[in-house]
């Protein structure tokens, strides 16, 4: 049996309490958690709006009910940011089973074939986790969160009636061979978001000719939040008042890290408050603490390092439009 990490996290650092934070509420920001087993990504924020002062609660990013790890949960206000976790990078670990193949390419389907691994040796199962590296067509599995016409696509399968996606284009940044104990694999893999491991596990297989499921899956890293950061739904359920919470999120102007972000003077903080134009010498006379690429977003905030908004360069003017704001509390 090959040993992988199981996503238990005892080196939890509970978070600052979000800056503007009123006593009756948590703070707006993430609360990052390690999903267990076990639970659904929906289970997860049923839970997380029932703690004391989340009123609001998403996550962003689906991890399947046997997966373990990271699960981005944005509270409050700061579920306004989700769209820009959605597509971030992640990094799993993760245990394939050659030989058995299930319809829902992991370990909690109905197995649909079995074959021999004799002969698969460590070099062959190299050179097919290369051909996955890089950006790839992937299709979506048929037992997933994915929606048609506003139904998840699992429910169609459940109901006998599949409902195929299109391939999608998706990255791979690299696949690493942990362990080797047939009929079982370990691997690390680090993609881009919207990657299905189920998949890349059943592909693997069926390049090796013996087909593949996943057996075990964690998330150890998502939009540059790792496992080490996350908080266990135990202390959570341990939370008796909104400052207990509170010490679990993650500030709004801290919860895109991977994001440029610029520190606003008085002058384009009134601009902001107002929803007034911003030019690109707002910005440039502002402290940059990272790259604004052409179509980036940026993060401003305040001397307080409160979240004052997101934006994004206006590529039909010369200046910046709103993603989305947030006025102080």
């Amino acid at each position: 049996m090959i040993s992988s990490q199981d996503g238990e996290n005892t080196a939890q650092k509970p978070a600052n309490r979000a800056p503007g934070a009123k006593a009756s509420d948590a703070g707006d920001g993430l609360i990052v958690v390690d999903k267990p087993g076990g639970k659904t990504s929906a289970d997860v924020v049923n839970l997380l709006k029932k703690l004391p002062g989340v009123h609001k609660a998403g996550h962003a990013g689906t991890l399947d009910p046997f997966a373990t790890g990271v699960l981005i949960c944005p509270v409050n206000r700061a579920t306004r940011l989700s769209r820009f976790f959605l597509h971030g990078n992640k990094k799993y670990s993760a245990v394939l089973r050659l030989g058995i193949e299930t319809d829902t390419m992991d370990r909690t389907g109905e197995i649909t074939a079995e074959h021999p691994v004799h002969g698969i040796t460590p070099e062959a199962l190299g050179r097919a986790a290369e051909n996955f590296t890089g950006k790839i067509s992937q299709v979506p599995p048929a037992y997933s969160a994915l929606k048609h016409n506003g139904t998840p696509l699992y429910k169609y399968a459940r109901e006998g009636n599949p409902v195929h996606k299109p391939a999608r284009t998706v990255e791979i940044t690299s696949i690493r061979i942990t362990g080797v104990d047939l009929p079982e694999v370990g691997l690390e893999v680090a993609c881009s978001g919207g990657t299905y491991i189920r998949k890349l596990a059943a592909d693997i297989g069926t390049a090796l000719g013996c087909g593949a499921h996943l057996s075990k899956l964690v998330r150890t890293e998502s939009c540059d939040f790792s496992l080490e950061e996350t908080v266990s739904l135990t202390d959570l359920q341990a939370a008796q008042t909104p400052e207990d919470v509170g010490r679990f999120v993650v500030p709004m102007a801290d919860a895109l890290p991977g994001m440029p972000s610029h520190t606003a003077g008085a002058e384009l903080a009134e601009k902001i408050s107002f929803g007034r134009p911003i030019s690109e010498a707002d910005i440039e006379n502002t402290q940059n603490h990272g790259k604004t690429g052409s179509g980036s977003f940026i993060k401003v905030t305040d001397t307080g390092n409160r979240l004052l908004a997101v934006i994004e360069k206006d590529e039909n003017r010369s200046g910046y439009s709103y993603c989305c704001v947030f006025q102080s509390k």
